[in-house]
């Protein structure tokens, strides 16, 4: 009887699922007729879970628009009954958790529309989920399926409510169309503008944090991310292009290989153009395939023809119809293909993954780092979000390759942090932490290097034996006490905390100055920037003290409280060196001709981790604004010659010229370059005959080698050692030394009239990632950051991006000091 209601189960699935509806029935529509809205897919996969023992779907988070993240676990009744078993048996054989099991249960992750306006992939997660239970019920028997319709919500329906607004109907597919033109920022982003599939590793956005939490107590052995690309690039699946990464497995090349196969067979029997082993690589570890790969999976990127520019249907180069519905079906294609290899492959799978994490052979040992309180506490709760293990050393050395010398060196280890290989996830630890990358080839996808010590602003070794270290680290409570008769509370000022602390101070009306000069108070010694705040400037505050401890208490911001203003050396808290900080105004221009990342990153710094507001404005307005009503204007990365004509450049100048205080960030600096009145000249490294030499010799490069020589002018994300002036206010609160993450080999001259803060003296030191001969020598005596004044106001150039994807943390008091201390 058993084995008969199976075969029934088996042969007329249609009967079993008769209260199932098909997404066509649901929506009343056929998939890719028409672009559905978040909450449709949401509906539609809750429908599902209620008319199918074989899903549960569940929410894990919702957006910064409040929509709702979700996820399905798709398998067969009998597993879904254990999967709480089968989800800690394989934690434990990883390691991750303590106990024995040797499981054969395959687990697939298919992660859809990370990218908002890559949007045939939710409509194909509706498609696959329907097929998946009506078609393909064997695959389930030994695996389990989780299923992330919409990873990106907010930029998903930014794009699609944009698209019905506009579409014409029937749809257009000439390119010129309208519907085929989408506006600034884009679906792509999320809320604040950033690309969601460069954030697995960084988790700085809230949906990348709420998935991590599901993805961590799971750890699939396959996760595919849905993805779209240009409109005249067919399909794009597994293998990957090199350079892969040293640390992925041989049997983590080879599954990829099996899978492309699979792929291939369905394609070819379609007729369906495909490519495989190009563009997309295996290095940068922070994508939707890097980060699995790094986790023990098989981390795949499956990348669809469409893009935002494809609507419903689109007439590409070729004179091809590329529609939604094509789309649709090569997307849901791939996803059973690669549910079909695992349950083939369930139990290799599961003993390859055990292999994964076993990290005997690894270079380095352990990670030992050493600085500023406040970054080390940033970097480890980075590190928690992925339950990645680390300590403190109670003393000892600890030697190995220094990160600050680029020389083997032995530091003492006394209280620093050691993040160790020998854990589960050290070879993600390898990844992360590793000087430098090995390249197979410089032509790559992304930036090559990211090692977190430059990227925290944090000094150590990284070493080839374990040190030994404690498992948590020595509690420093902060519990400041009023003090009524003090004349003033000093606090220190050097980290993005302290940072953030003033603005907290700014917002409740407590008057705060900084120093420009040492100060001693007492015995006890500042840094320059520290911040000052007076009773005298506050005696109109009533609950001045109280005010002020709570904050601090609350930020943990210890204050040293002087009984006096007069200093044990020079410095006096009335010096003229011992400035106010005024509640500034702060503008940001947005819109056509920025860099939506760029902006992005600079508003998500403001809003959530500096706090302070901030006034965003389109770059049409910018000749119709008030600009005397602002105090800061900072300008994002971008291309602003058709932005600042010369009527909107005669604005901005003139607005300089009285006071205000401008902020350039990377290409936003070219925008001065060679105009009257601003000290910004480009770099040349080579004098004119040589470099029409040089284009002469590059003419002559074949054809085939064309794209290799190009890499000699590149800089693919490099770390780059860069001096500082630390006497200036711009670098307050760093040392005379800074580690910049360089994009591109735009170069200029020092300043002749301003201030050269930060610098390459001399030839050019990269100390991580890749940099082609020309482009370093290109560099030579070359600007960072620097400061030119004008008139009563100041123009601030950073030549590289100091929030850069909000990973790289030591650059963000950059900001904090151009907008507070620079004047």
């Amino acid at each position: 009887m058993n084995r008969f209601l199976t075969i029934l189960f088996l042969i007329f699935p249609v009967f079993i699922f008769a209260q199932l509806k098909s997404p066509a029935e649901f929506l009343g529509y056929e998939i890719g007729t028409q672009f559905s809205r978040h909450a449709e897919v949401v509906a539609y996969f809750e429908h599902v879970a209620e008319n199918s023992a074989l899903v549960q779907y569940s929410d894990y988070g919702i957006t910064n628009e409040r929509r709702r993240l979700t996820y399905a676990i798709i398998s067969s009744e009998e597993n879904l009954k254990n999967i709480e078993k089968i989800r800690t048996d394989n934690l434990k054989n990883a390691g991750i958790i303590s106990g024995k099991a040797n499981p054969e249960k395959a687990i697939v992750w298919l992660s859809y529309n990370v990218h908002g306006n890559e949007a045939s992939s939710s409509e194909a997660a509706m498609n696959t989920i329907y097929k998946l239970l009506t078609e393909h019920q064997d695959y389930l028997q030994n695996t389990v399926i989780i299923m992330d319709p919409g990873v990106n919500p907010d930029g998903r329906d930014r794009y699609v409510n944009w698209y019905n607004q506009v579409q014409a109907k029937p749809y257009n597919t000439s390119q010129d169309a309208t519907e085929h033109k989408e506006p600034w920022p884009s679906g792509r982003p999320n809320h604040y503008l950033f690309d969601l599939n460069r954030d697995w590793m960084w988790a700085s956005q809230v949906e990348t944090q709420q998935r991590l939490k599901i993805y961590n107590q799971w750890m699939p052995h396959i996760h595919v991310d849905f993805h779209e690309q240009f409109i005249n690039n067919p399909y794009y699946f597994a293998p990957g292009a090199e350079p892969y990464h040293e640390i992925i497995t041989p049997w983590q090349r080879d599954f990829q290989h099996q899978i492309g196969k699979n792929n291939a067979k369905y394609f070819d029997e379609n007729g369906w153009l495909y490519f495989t082993r190009e563009s997309f690589d295996l290095l940068y570890p922070s994508y939707g395939d890097t980060y699995p790969m790094y986790m023990g999976a098989i981390g795949m990127t499956y990348e669809q023809a469409g893009h935002g520019m494809a609507g419903l249907g689109i007439m590409n180069d070729e004179d091809i119809e590329l529609t939604l519905v094509d789309r649709v079906a090569h997307h849901t294609t791939t996803g059973l293909s690669t549910i079909e290899v695992a349950s083939k492959q369930a139990k290799t799978l599961n003993s390859e993954f055990r292999t994964f994490f076993q990290n005997e052979n690894l270079k380095f040992k352990s990670f030992v780092l050493k600085g500023n309180a406040d970054k080390i506490k940033s970097l480890t709760e980075m590190l928690d979000r992925h339950d990645i293990k680390y300590g403190f050393a109670d003393g000892g050395k600890a030697k190995g390759f220094r990160y600050s010398t680029s020389k083997n060196a032995t530091i003492d280890a006394k209280d620093a942090l050691v993040v160790s290989t020998n854990q589960p996830k050290g070879k993600m630890v390898q990844v992360l932490f590793e000087p430098t990358t090995a390249l197979s080839t410089p032509i790559t996808y992304d930036i090559t290097a990211w090692s977190l010590p430059y990227a925290f602003g944090l000094d150590g070794v990284a070493s080839n034996s374990l040190v030994t270290a404690n498992s948590t680290a020595k509690k420093s409570s902060v519990s400041n006490i009023a003090s009524p008769n003090a004349a003033g509370y000093i606090a220190k000022w050097n980290s993005l905390q302290d940072a953030s602390f003033l603005a907290e101070l700014l917002k409740n009306n407590i008057k705060v100055r900084f120093s420009e000069k040492e100060l001693r108070f007492n015995g006890k010694s500042f840094g320059r920037g520290s911040l000052i705040i007076t009773r005298s400037d506050n005696k109109t505050n009533s609950d001045f003290d109280t005010k002020l401890i709570e904050i601090a208490n609350k930020m943990e911001r210890e204050l040293y409280a002087s009984p006096t203003s007069y200093a044990d050396e020079l410095t006096d808290f009335g010096s003229q060196y011992v400035n106010l900080i005024k509640n500034k105004k702060v503008a940001i221009l947005q819109g056509a001709g920025t860099s939506s990342l760029n902006y992005g990153a600079l508003w998500h710094f403001f809003e959530t981790q500096l706090k302070y507001p901030i006034t965003s404005i389109n770059t049409k307005s910018v000749g119709k604004v008030k600009w005397s009503e602002y105090d800061v204007l900072i300008l994002p990365e971008g291309n602003y010659n058709s932005i600042f004509n010369d009527d909107n450049f005669k604005i901005l100048e003139d607005w300089v010229n009285q006071g205000g205080n401008l902020i350039a960030i990377g290409n936003a600096v070219a925008v001065f370059e060679g105009k009257k009145g601003f000290d910004l000249t480009k770099n040349a490294s080579e004098n004119d005959e040589e470099k029409e030499d040089e284009v002469s010799d590059k003419n002559l490069i074949p054809y085939a080698e064309r794209e290799m020589e190009s890499t000699k002018d590149m800089i693919t994300g490099s770390i780059f050692k860069v001096k500082l002036d630390n006497t200036h206010p711009l670098a307050f609160g760093y040392d005379d030394t800074y580690y910049s993450m360089k994009l591109g080999n735009k170069s200029y001259k020092f300043l002749e009239d301003g201030y050269n803060v930060g610098y390459i003296e001399g030839d050019a030191e990269s100390v991580s990632g890749f940099t082609g001969e020309r482009a370093k020598a290109s560099l030579k005596n070359s600007i960072v950051f620097a400061q030119a004044k004008k008139g009563s106001g100041s123009v601030v150039y950073m030549v590289d991006d100091v929030s850069f994807r909000s990973f790289w943390q030591n650059g963000k008091l950059f900001l904090a000091n151009a907008v507070f201390f620079v004047k």
